[in-house]
């Protein structure tokens, strides 16, 4: 996504009940950051009651109570943007907040679909909360907190004054076993500096990948139970041929796109002397030219995060389209 000056960023926070994103959220508006922020909360209920939970401020603050916002209020959503905009000068950032059964997916997916939303607004990043002590009761059954975890570009694994180090270890090993590219911070009661939740670039193509050339060699604990949610990190040198690889994704994303959570990476593309830096986001891909190589830097490097993601497979038909 190129970001400008004009386009306002967008942080979507979420994690499963009880996690700590209302105090992560009372921080961000209580703190001397320098920034204006506008709030969109969503709760999923007859009555909404996180409203009354946040502080007092002079932010913009929004609430949805009508439905869960990855489902059948996403076009209040875009309305609620579209309100915002008319008051531009009054805030420089927008966080939203989920509810804590939400899939982020399609929250991300709003700022791709269409060129409107893409002008207006930069998805800067989605930033998931973990709850230390009660997470394990979820994690093997409940899809949203997978969902959550494999979708953030930060994972805050709160409370963690509640568990031993060795359990937060063994926690952590398992959370990078899912998502080997999100940045943790272990914290207590969502303390953590501000400028690792925001402004992060997550969703910059500018920034995603470059921020971190090494990011596919994170991270390769692998957990027993973590076999539906998975990393699958592909480095290796050579030129790629770029009409297979376009027919190659979009077989990908066709057949196993709903399954595919994230997808990040730089390319080399036979011919070409800039790189090729790519991002989807389930069955959206976007995808252009960047910088030139450097000396010595030309390879790929590319990582998936998903459900049920077959490794032999997706190596196979990525070396495919190698020339």
């Amino acid at each position: 996504m190129l970001v400008t000056n004009s386009t306002v960023p967008v942080t979507v926070l979420t994690g499963f009940l009880g996690s700590g994103k209302t105090t992560l959220l009372n921080r961000i508006l209580s703190m001397n950051h320098g920034k204006r922020i506008a709030v969109i909360e969503n709760e999923f209920g007859e009555i909404g009651v996180d409203n009354d939970l946040v502080l007092a401020t002079e932010e913009e603050i929004f609430e949805m109570n009508n439905g869960c916002i990855c489902c059948n209020v996403r076009g209040d959503l875009i309305r609620i943007l579209g309100n915002l905009m008319k008051r531009r000068d009054k805030f420089e950032h927008i966080m939203i907040e989920t509810t804590g059964m939400a899939d982020p997916g399609p929250v991300a997916q709003t700022f791709f679909l269409d060129d409107e939303m893409r002008d207006a607004f930069r998805l800067d990043g989605v930033v998931t909360l973990v709850d230390a002590k009660h997470v394990l009761l979820h994690i093997d059954d409940g899809e949203e907190v997978n969902e959550q975890i494999a979708f953030a570009d930060v994972i805050l694994l709160n409370k963690v004054d509640l568990v031993s180090r060795i359990e937060l270890d063994q926690l952590e090993a398992r959370i990078h076993s899912m998502n080997s590219t999100a940045k943790v911070y272990r914290t207590q009661d969502a303390d953590v500096d501000m400028d690792s939740v925001l402004d992060i670039g997550g969703f910059d193509l500018n920034r995603a990948i470059t921020d971190d050339p090494d990011f596919t060699q994170q991270y390769r604990v692998e957990h027993p139970h973590d076999k539906k949610i998975t990393s699958v990190g592909i480095r290796t040198p050579g030129d790629l041929d770029p009409d297979k690889f376009h027919e190659w994704m979009g077989d990908l994303i066709q057949n196993l796109g709903p399954n595919i959570f994230r997808m990040k990476g730089v390319l080399s593309f036979r011919g070409d002397g800039r790189r090729y830096v790519f991002q989807g986001v389930h069955m959206l891909f976007d995808g252009r030219s960047d910088r030139p190589w450097k000396e010595g830097e030309r390879g790929n490097s590319l990582i998936f995060i998903g459900r049920s993601l077959d490794r032999t497979a997706l190596n196979a038909g990525f070396n495919a389209c190698l020339t």
